[in-house]
């Protein structure tokens, strides 16, 4: 019987499922930042990358999926998300982009194909357009790249849910418990100047990319998913039906389907 948590009752209860014991697990010191991550399994790499006041413990249904599958899985917490510090400067994608390499590098990946989801997919596509000799593939899912993607957010029980559990987990796993309206303030000012590429920097984009997008996406036009499938050279699109920004965590077969038939035509 396939999962289905379409209202996150059950995310906002006890969050995604739990990750499987790590391979590797550590923090490098990168740009003032203390910045966390974990790998597990074995095969071609695979960075995942969540999404905006979240942190790597929401792919818990897609990490073992992925190892099933025969992937390496590397799992990064974002600068201030989960258990990563940050500095004073605030939050920007590229600075975000850096500490994906950083990790890389740490873990002597050459190249690895990348999954992000909201603000990871953001600085996934960064990486693809700006370090695309690191880079297999780009997972787009759920994001803008220029602020006319973005729609009015009308207020409602999902998001108030997974805002919820993000300010649980925020307390559980940072070292500054205590920030967290802090926290959702430096991240919103970021989502709210950035990302700003235009068609043309779009169009300089040679990685294999997905633009992926749910049907009942909160956040994102479908004008605009439209708009980067037709910018980036050779890239897909792909609509998951009954599906919202939150699908990875709302119904995983269907999410994770996707994400490996790409992987699966991408990974060396």
């Amino acid at each position: 019987m396939e999962y289905h948590d379409d209202d996150l009752r059950k995310f906002e209860a006890h969050g995604a499922a739990p990750l499987p014991a790590a391979r590797d697990e550590g923090q490098l010191e990168h740009e003032g930042a203390k910045i966390w991550y974990a790998t597990f399994g074995a095969g071609p790499p695979v960075i995942l990358l969540h999404g905006g006041l979240g942190h790597s413990g929401n792919w818990g249904f897609q990490v073992p999926a992925l190892v099933r599958a025969g992937y390496r899985v590397v799992v990064i917490d974002s600068r201030g998300h989960g258990r990563s510090s940050r500095d004073e400067r605030p939050y920007k994608y590229e600075l975000m982009a850096s500490d994906v390499l950083a990790v890389m590098d740490t873990l002597q990946l050459p190249k690895a194909a990348v999954v992000g989801w909201s603000d990871g997919a953001c600085v996934a596509l960064i990486l693809g357009m700006k370090a695309a000799d690191r880079i297999e593939g780009v997972f787009f899912f759920g994001c803008n790249m220029d602020p006319s993607g973005t729609k009015e957010v009308e207020p409602g029980p999902v998001l108030d849910r997974c805002f919820g559990r993000h300010s649980k987990d925020y307390a559980e796993l940072s070292a500054t418990p205590d920030q967290f309206s802090a926290f959702v303030e430096a991240v919103g000012l970021m989502m709210k100047t950035e990302p700003n590429y235009a068609a043309s920097d779009l169009a300089r984009i040679h990685v294999p990319v997905a633009i992926v997008q749910s049907e009942h996406d909160e956040f994102i036009r479908h004008e605009h998913a439209d708009y980067l499938a037709r910018s980036i050279p050779g890239s897909e699109l792909i609509i998951l039906p009954g599906v919202s920004h939150f699908a990875p965590l709302q119904r995983p077969e269907l999410f994770n389907s996707a994400m490996l038939g790409f992987l699966g035509k991408v990974s060396s």
